[in-house]
Formats: C-alpha cells, sequence, structure tokens
C-alpha cells in the first residue's frame, strides 16, 4: 500500500478502484474485416469499407480474435460461453464511422475469472466481471497550431478485448500491481504486446472514496492511463481530490476525467455516461458467437504453462523467496534464463541475485530484451557463478568479469567447461582471482589491526561497527582480492 493511501485510511476514508483494461489482440487483420492492423501507418491507409461503414457493407466475425479470448478465458479461470451476442453501443462521435461501436454487452464471451498477484510479501485477487470482443474506433487528430482537426481512421475497427474487474482493489499501489500483473499474463500467452506507448494496452481507473462499510462512492473514470507510473500518480491525486471535495462539503459527479502528467492533476473531460445512455441491442448483422467446446480444449491444450504456476514451481524446487520468484517470472525469456543458468550452477539463489541484479541493470540502460546478442548467454553467467561459488573470485570481482563478458560475448561454446575456461582466461587477464592464501591474509590483517588501534580497542569493548570498519581496511589493503568470508573469520579469531 502506497503511503498516500495510508494517510488516507487515517482520514477515515476508504479508496475503492475497479478497472476497465483494453488489450489489443495481436490478430493480423480487423475484427469484422480483412484490413491489416500496422501501427504508425499513414493516416487512412489501413481502412476498407467495411471499416468506413459505407453502404451495403457487412461485418464478419474474425475467428483469431475469438481464439486470443478464449486464451484469456483459461489464463484467468474464467467461464468462457459457448454463445455470446454482439451488440451495437450508440453514441456519436467523428471518428465512429458507423455511429455505433459493436461491441457485447448482457452475454460477453469470457465471463468471471480472477488475477491474483503479490504486494509485498501480501497475496492480493482481484475478481473479474467479465471480458468482452469489440471493435475499436478510429482517432481524432487536433493539429493545434493550424487550429484544424481530422480524422484517422485506421485503428476503426482493431479488435480489442475489454477487462472489466470488480471494485476489488483499495490503493493506487494495489491498482498498478494488478495491472501489472494483467499486462504480464496477455503478453505472456500472447494474446496483446503490451505496448503502452503504441495503445495497445490501455487502462481507465473508476475511482470512489467511501467511509469504511458505506455504500460504494460516486466513482470517476480516468481514462487511458498509458504508464504504470502515471497510473499511480493520477490515482492519487483524484482520491485526494475527492476527499477535498467532500470535506468541503461538495458532492461528487460521475465523470471521465484525464490525467495530466505535466501537472500531475486530472481534470474532467465529460459527465460519465450509464449503460442506459448506449441504447444497446443485438447487432442484427451478426449472428451470435457459438464456441464449441472442443475448440476450448484445443486452445488449451496449446497454452503454455502460466507465470504464477513457473513462480510456484521456483518457490518450490529452488527455495527462492515469492518477490524472487515473481520478479523472475516477468517474461517467459526471464523465466528460461534464470532457470538455465540456476541448473548449470547449481546456486539457484545466487543466480537470482546475478540475474535480478547486474542483468536486468544491463536490460534497462541498454533497453534490450534478455534475448538480446548484448546480454550474455546463461551459460556464461552460470560459469562466472560457479566461480563465484568455489571462492575464485568475488562478488565485486565478479562484476568486473561480468562487464567484460558483456563486451565480448561468447555464446557459442559447446559446454560449460569450455565457459568456465573462457571465464577463467578473463579473471586471470583483469587479475580478479580471490586471495585464498591464508598466511599472506594473516599479514595483511595483522598490519591493519596494528595501523588502526582505535577500532581494536572499540571493538573489544563491544562496538560491533568498529568490526566492520576493520573489514573495510583488510578489503582495500588487498586490493579488493581477499575472500570477505575468511577475512570475517581470521579478523575475528585474532580480535578475540
Amino acid at each position: 500500500m502506497s503511503n498516500t493511501s495510508k494517510s488516507l485510511l487515517v482520514q477515515g476514508y476508504e479508496v475503492v478502484i475497479g478497472f476497465e483494461t483494453h488489450a489489443q489482440l495481436a490478430t493480423q487483420s480487423k475484427i469484422f474485416s480483412r484490413a491489416p492492423i500496422a501501427f504508425g501507418a499513414e493516416p487512412n491507409t489501413q481502412a476498407c469499407a467495411v471499416d468506413l461503414a459505407l453502404p451495403g457493407t457487412l461485418p464478419v466475425m474474425n475467428q483469431s480474435a475469438v481464439e486470443l479470448a478464449i486464451r484469456l478465458g483459461l489464463a484467468l479461470g474464467s467461464h468462457i460461453a459457448e454463445q455470446s451476442v454482439f451488440a451495437r453501443k450508440n453514441y456519436f462521435y467523428p471518428d465512429l464511422p458507423k455511429g455505433y461501436q459493436i461491441s457485447q454487452f448482457e452475454i460477453p464471451v469470457v465471463q468471471g475469472g480472477e488475477v491474483s498477484f503479490f504486494l509485498g510479501d501480501e497475496k492480493k485477487t482481484v475478481r473479474l466481471v467479465r471480458a468482452h470482443l469489440e471493435e475499436d474506433a478510429g482517432k481524432s487528430l487536433h493539429e493545434d497550431f493550424i487550429g484544424q482537426s481530422g480524422i484517422d481512421l485506421n485503428r476503426a475497427g482493431t479488435p480489442l478485448l475489454e477487462i472489466v474487474t470488480e471494485p476489488d482493489m483499495r490503493s493506487s499501489a494495489e491498482a498498478v500491481a494488478y495491472a501489472k500483473e494483467l499486462h504480464k499474463i496477455v503478453t505472456w500467452i500472447g494474446i496483446c504486446d503490451g505496448n503502452m506507448q503504441e495503445g495497445s494496452f490501455r487502462c481507465d481507473a473508476n475511482v470512489s472514496v467511501r467511509k469504511p462499510g458505506a455504500e460504494l462512492g460516486t466513482r470517476r473514470e480516468i481514462k487511458n492511463l498509458n504508464s504504470f507510473k502515471f497510473m499511480q500518480q493520477a490515482i492519487d491525486y483524484e482520491v485526494r481530490w475527492q476527499i477535498e471535495e467532500i470535506e468541503d462539503g461538495r458532492t461528487i459527479q460521475q465523470a471521465t476525467v484525464l490525467f495530466d502528467p505535466d501537472t500531475g492533476e486530472t481534470r474532467a473531460m465529460r459527465t460519465k455516461e450509464d449503460a442506459a445512455d448506449y441504447r444497446y441491442f443485438p447487432d442484427p448483422d451478426l449472428p451470435p458467437l457459438v464456441i464449441a467446446r472442443s475448440w476450448v480444449k484445443e486452445v488449451e491444450a496449446s497454452m503454455p504453462k502460466l507465470p504464477r504456476q513457473i513462480a510456484e514451481r521456483f518457490v518450490r524446487d529452488y527455495e527462492l523467496s515469492e518477490y524472487d520468484a515473481t520478479t523472475l517470472t516477468q517474461t517467459q525469456s526471464m523465466a528460461s534464463y534464470f532457470e538455465a543458468v540456476a541448473q548449470e550452477s547449481g546456486r539457484p539463489k545466487l543466480a537470482a541475485n546475478w540475474v535480478m541484479g547486474e542483468v536486468s541493470a544491463l536490460l534497462n540502460k541498454l533497453q534490450v530484451t534478455i534475448d538480446d546478442v548484448e546480454v550474455p548467454g546463461p551459460m556464461q553467467l552460470a560459469a562466472l557463478i560457479r566461480r563465484v561459488s568455489d571462492g575464485t573470485i568475488s562478488n565485486s570481482g565478479a562484476k568486473s568479469a561480468f562487464q567484460e563478458l558483456v563486451a565480448n560475448q561468447r555464446k557459442s561454446l559447446e559446454d560449460l567447461g569450455q565457459y568456465l575456461a573462457d571465464v577463467d582466461a578473463v579473471i586471470e587477464a583483469k587479475g580478479l582471482k580471490q586471495m585464498n592464501d591464508t598466511g599472506a591474509l594473516e599479514k595483511i590483517i595483522d598490519e591493519v589491526m596494528a595501523a588502526n588501534a582505535d577500532n581494536v580497542a572499540q571493538f573489544r569493548a563491544g562496538k560491533e561497527k568498529a568490526f566492520n570498519a576493520l573489514v573495510g581496511q583488510v578489503m582495500k589493503a588487498s586490493k579488493g582480492k581477499a575472500n570477505p568470508q575468511q577475512v570475517n573469520d581470521v579478523l575475528r579469531q585474532k580480535l578475540q
């Protein structure tokens, strides 16, 4: 829970958050036409007669979009309706060619389900109401410098799966953790590329506050949150604003709002509509969507193991913490990379620390994925960890060796023995081999104790910090080559 959320509860208010997430489905064509889908194309070059709603055109359901919806339902433990219905959601907006959006209302394709995740060490579960198929609208382009607006219909008809939750979240931190977990799931099972900047994964947060135990307050919907950072900022601001309004005696009006990252504030865009305002009715151009149980079973057989299942196995088989296991299953590639390093090195906890530490730092620095050529292969990292484990090299020395491995990739060697020889060559060339000669170490320790008599006296008087200072001096005198554990053992023995 965020500090903001804690202070709000102290003030006597409970935060209530529900989510509506639009995941753009990873199909080759649109949901009701054969027009292509490619981000960044020239405006109005990917819209066909069906997307433009020209007279006489009829929609035809994209089978791939349905299959991706089935995959999500299976991943979230939802009920997949054997028969669902498409409806017309009526509203007027310039970028909606038909004057209505084809969506699902009373009978969606995916019903119920849940998303579980960890917030710190606490397991949280958010219940889902539904996930329904629908088409996207176009996009209005506003050219302020010439005072004109235009309409780009490339997105019109793009297949979306709208995933709706119960109002189960109670803080901005919990909401962000839910959104990250859902993002991980949809990318893991391959139904969405998850690119928030390009609008492939768009989140709307319904936020309200209430006194604990009271009825739900009036919600305001924050639209199109396109980063997890902005998501938390927007929710925190909206909660503070609503409480201030209530404390000042004003009533919250249901509305759709936008978040301005430059000011850090939300601002009302329009009064929020209810379902009745859209005048839903079944689309007469589309028959009911019928999904055979045999098809569901075929899709289920092709599903990968889910991140939560793999994380649970990492906890069980490698004795990792829930936090580490969750972090290492952010993507299938990272999970596979870690497991290869863990198995080849024989030190899963050390492998986890390196993947979450140096490897992740490299990915962030270079803005690449773990599959890219700039990242040392799992066999290289396993060989390095072996040398840390057997005392050949210290952790700090290993970090220097890792940078050398990054600069000189060697991913084509045949077995671990060759990678060990390669790592040994780096250690030798850079002079990183750890000092394991007890006699030489004792000499350094004696010299450090003689030169730091005050710290020796302080330790013997019961001040543990003085011991750490002496360890630091020994490591400095050995130029970082002394074995830290050996330094601790020998130094403590001499001091006592």
